[in-house]
């Protein structure tokens, strides 16, 4: 009798699991993977005619100068400013939550994801470009201090913009991410930290062997999602330097944009396959190095 009741009482556990899963497994299905499946089958025929030309596609894409240019830029910005972002955003974190006033701080630091994506970029520029507000402060520096002249630095369409795509990652996404920090700080238990004090720990050494191996999991959860947020940095890339920037700042999505302008949906399909692929499979492998790192 009991069970019966047992496994009457699991069949509706998991019919209520079904009830709350399935409207978002099939908002997943409709337009996640039927169009994604859609794009793996163009990817293997002609735009026009549909006639299937095998790996041709995927060919010219690997031998496309421009899409090698792309991937390059596009993996060196997400191995520099992912390990940057995490690890500033830390040392926030850590610093603020010592402070007292952390709402009012939490509400600065996330001041930058309510400002529009245009006004960003109109900053940008009057920093950026040659007669702005960058070039004009070292150029009263070097005034100062007589160490150099006038300075007019091109910085979005020379080398140096690069290093101004990074830069509006992390000021976009700091705060965010410092805010995924603070929660993980949040949770560990105050008893460990004070017991520690108590024993002459200083605090280098309560963060070192208390605070960071809790943070694991926040750990993963932020890599993940500045991994994925790294990509939709081409907004700013875009507003601020066009479809054809200085190829340090070209990226696999402006690659994207300029071969959908085109028509070019073959190449566009076959690119897509791979940058899917290439982003499930990093996925898969920080699950598994985190699934590691638990056992």
């Amino acid at each position: 009798m009991k069970g019966h009741a047992a496994g009457a009482g699991q069949r509706r556990n998991r019919r209520f699991f079904l009830l709350f899963v399935m409207p978002s497994l099939l908002g997943v299905i409709l337009f996640v993977l039927i169009p994604f499946m859609d794009v793996v089958w163009r990817s293997f025929h002609t735009v026009v005619a549909g006639r299937f030309t095998g790996f041709q596609n995927y060919a010219a894409v690997f031998g496309n100068q421009a899409f090698r240019l792309a991937v390059r830029n596009t993996v060196r910005f997400t191995l520099t400013g992912i390990p940057l972002l995490v690890v500033l955003s830390l040392l926030i974190a850590l610093q603020i939550s010592k402070a007292a006033n952390i709402g009012t701080i939490k509400s600065l630091y996330l001041f930058p994801l309510a400002m529009p994506t245009a006004v960003v970029v109109l900053v940008w520029k009057m920093v950026f470009y040659r007669q702005g507000f960058l070039n004009l402060l070292l150029t009263q520096a070097g005034a100062w201090t007589g160490l150099w002249g006038e300075v007019h630095t091109d910085y979005i369409g020379t080398g140096a913009s690069f290093g101004v795509l990074v830069f509006s990652y992390l000021w976009k996404n700091c705060g965010y991410t410092m805010i995924l920090w603070l929660a993980g700080i949040r949770q560990v238990p105050a008893e460990l930290s004070e017991a520690a004090r108590v024993d002459g720990a200083s605090e280098k050494q309560i963060v070192r062997k208390i605070v960071l191996p809790n943070l694991k999991g926040s750990l993963y959860t932020i890599v993940v999602l500045s991994f994925l947020n790294s990509f939709k940095i081409y907004r700013e890339a875009y507003l601020a330097a066009g479809p054809y920037p200085q190829q340090d700042m070209y990226l696999l999505q402006h690659l994207f944009n300029n071969w959908f302008v085109d028509l070019e949906f073959d190449k566009m399909a076959a690119a897509t396959v791979c940058v899917g692929a290439f982003l499930f499979a990093v996925i898969i492998l920080l699950m598994r190095i985190w699934d590691k790192r638990e056992e």
